[in-house]
């Protein structure tokens, strides 16, 4: 299925944007700092004691700097914000909206001296100029909030960066030569970003995607294309070829997006720690990717390459259900080979 060709189609069944809330607060500054903590030491140790915080601080990447200026877009159930910046990429040259959700956990001072784990959730249809997970109508957040006080989830930092760079086009979340370079964009400039503005892992252990329709091509291609950067995706009726119509002309660098060549390229490597990436793939009944999706899995699910198929019993093309396999057990799965925040106290 083009994405193109279903552009509306995406856009309905995936909730579209939703910006009303009724949130009262929303416009109003929000900070992310957490709680004060002081910088682990230059051998890795922290200079708070030993022990747990120790181990905290070895894996764990303070906030670089420089500070974003975030303002709140939403505000969920249990006080915790969606804010929302505007990044200017470095590296790519991009301009773009970026959310951002931190759990409850994050502001625990048990947890000042630890990194955590962050989830890149991408929309479905165009997105942009916006990304319909910033909205508490999906119930992102909060079902990774519940998810990670019963044991289900780890609590993510939730990020949410525009997916591409106009309404016009799909970009694949690649550097299409001659266009917007969105591939350093989703895999440069925004985890450089995280980085600078939250308490991060230093290893790939602690950064995955998840995403609907377009988004899951785009993380998916993302984790296969840089599992030196990322260990897991949550694709969710994804597309798994490139398709956007501005790859003409430039066959060579298509297939060098292209995840099923990505993925059998990374299938003939050793299966080490090292090389292992999760992908967990979700697909409703009702939906016509379900054919492609299950290929995947067969032709590609080798050596490194982890899959898990979480099949949605009359499921659909849309956001709603997405959720729903999530919690039935993708976000459990992926929860499993990622780092958690590691308490001090």
């Amino acid at each position: 299925m083009k994405r193109l060709s279903q552009a509306l189609i995406t856009a309905v069944a995936l909730g579209s944007v939703l910006l009303a809330t009724g949130c009262s607060d929303e416009g109003e500054p929000v900070s992310f700092d957490g709680p004060a903590v002081q910088a682990p030491t230059a051998g890795g140790g922290a200079r708070t004691g030993g022990g747990a915080a120790a181990e905290a601080a070895a894996k764990t990447l303070m906030p670089t700097g420089p500070k974003a200026s975030f303002t709140t877009q939403n505000t969920l159930d249990d006080g915790t914000r969606i804010g929302v910046t505007t990044l200017e990429g470095r590296k790519s040259g991009f301009t773009g909206k970026v959310w951002v959700w931190a759990p409850e956990q994050y502001f625990d001072e048990k947890y000042a001296s630890s990194g955590f784990p962050v989830l890149i959730a991408l929309p479905g249809g165009n997105g942009y100029p916006n990304n319909y997970w910033m909205g508490t109508d999906l119930r992102l957040q909060s079902s990774i909030a519940e998810w990670s006080k019963e044991g289900r989830s780890l609590p993510f930092i939730v990020v949410m960066p525009v997916l591409n760079p106009d309404a016009k086009n799909y970009y694949d979340g690649s550097d299409i030569p001659g266009q917007p370079k969105m591939g350093t964009w989703m895999t440069e400039d925004v985890p450089d970003f995280v980085k600078a503005n939250f308490r991060t892992f230093t290893s790939r252990d602690g950064w995955a995607f998840m995403g609907s329709s377009s988004g899951a091509f785009v993380g998916l291609k993302s984790v296969l294309q840089r599992p030196d950067r990322f260990k897991a995706v949550i694709a969710s009726g994804p597309d798994t070829v490139p398709d956007s119509p501005l790859w003409s002309g430039h066959e060579p660098e298509r297939q060098a997006n292209n995840p099923e060549k990505l993925a059998e390229a990374l299938g003939a490597r050793p299966d080490t720690r090292a090389n292992a990436v999760y992908l967990a793939f979700q697909v409703g009944t009702k939906e016509s990717a379900i054919a492609r999706v299950k290929k995947f899995v067969r032709d590609y699910g080798k050596g490194p390459v982890k899959t898990r198929l979480q099949v949605i019993e009359d499921g659909e093309h849309n956001a709603k259900t997405y959720v729903q396999g999530m919690g039935d057990g993708s976000i459990e799965w992926i929860s499993r080979h990622m780092q958690a925040p590691v308490p001090t106290s």
